[in-house]
């Protein structure tokens, strides 16, 4: 089931791209005052995902623009192509950053100083992320209930890339800040500068997983995705209860935009249906579709007899 959200995922990019820009400067001065590379690992983090946010916010306007002449489906995939933006800037800004500096600290070894700072921004930065993440996953809770969905398995299925990036970017931070803390903590007590360095690759790895991921979802989309499985059930169900539908030859879905269906279906009209009747049952079609599902935007009716014996 799918849904066009957005405002609500205008809100969220703009509350995660607020955390992130004031986290990002606090966490910069802590790691130069402090010497951590994990503490830079996590500024860079920050960074990265300030600037994911501002591409997901160029997402959100473009792919909301409605359609004209030289795009009849409108623009949704231009969402898709700057989540995919937003997700490249995370694996090179924030994951390559990350793992080079962690492999240097440990090669090379840097004596850490002051780190109250750092244990400070730390703690503010996981109540910031927190927010973010909880009007992140509020959305999503509200979304999956609409369509009776659990929200594990809705954050799999949905089109709402902007979302889904809020979601596992800032899941992503909130895991990364404890291991910055474990590493800043290892190397305080051992005096080793293999814990903080190692907890700067490792946030670096968790960056790549995430990105490779979001990579993926948003290619999927580019590609031409189809709606989920229950999704095309569901239409399928509606087509056939048409009164004047024998069967349903074929039935092809595409995603065109977040939350965007368009529906294609080559239909066998019961002999007895005239040509009139079959005009009327492609509109009813068409309504009940848009009716039971928000999200299809687009619905082509083809009549298409089967051969029978």
């Amino acid at each position: 089931m799918e849904q066009r959200e957005p405002a609500e995922s205008l809100g969220t990019v703009l509350v995660a791209g607020a955390a992130n820009l004031t986290i990002a400067l606090a966490k910069l001065v802590a790691g130069l005052i402090g010497g951590s590379a994990a503490m830079l690992s996590e500024a860079a983090h920050s960074a990265a995902d300030t600037v994911t946010e501002l591409l997901l916010l160029v997402a959100v306007r473009r792919g909301g623009r409605p359609a004209d002449r030289r795009h009849p489906f409108g623009h949704g995939k231009a969402g898709f192509f700057w989540a995919m933006m937003a997700a490249v800037a995370t694996l090179v800004g924030g994951a390559g950053f990350s793992i080079t500096h962690g492999l240097h600290e440990i090669s090379h070894g840097e004596k850490l100083s002051n780190l109250t700072p750092s244990y400070i921004v730390l703690a503010v930065a996981f109540v910031m992320e927190g927010v973010s993440l909880a009007k992140a996953y509020s959305q999503l809770r509200v979304q999956a209930a609409r369509y009776q969905f659990h929200p594990v398995r809705f954050v799999q299925i949905t089109s709402d890339t902007a979302l889904k990036a809020v979601l596992f970017e800032d899941a992503a931070a909130l895991v990364g800040l404890l291991i910055a803390t474990v590493g800043l903590a290892g190397s305080q007590l051992s005096g080793s500068p293999l814990w903080d360095g190692g907890a700067s690759v490792v946030i670096g790895l968790l960056l790549l997983v995430v990105a490779l991921t979001l990579i993926r979802s948003n290619l999927s989309l580019l590609i031409g995705q189809a709606a989920s499985p229950q999704t095309e059930t569901g239409i399928r169900a509606v087509l056939l209860a048409q009164p004047e539908v024998e069967d349903v030859v074929e039935l092809l879905t595409m995603m065109i935009g977040p939350g965007s269906i368009l529906v294609a279906a080559k239909i066998d009209f019961r002999d007895e249906a005239s040509v009139a009747g079959v005009e009327i049952a492609c509109d009813e079609v068409d309504r009940r579709l848009r009716k039971s599902f928000p999200g299809v935007s687009q619905v082509f009716l083809d009549p298409t007899p089967t051969r029978r014996r």
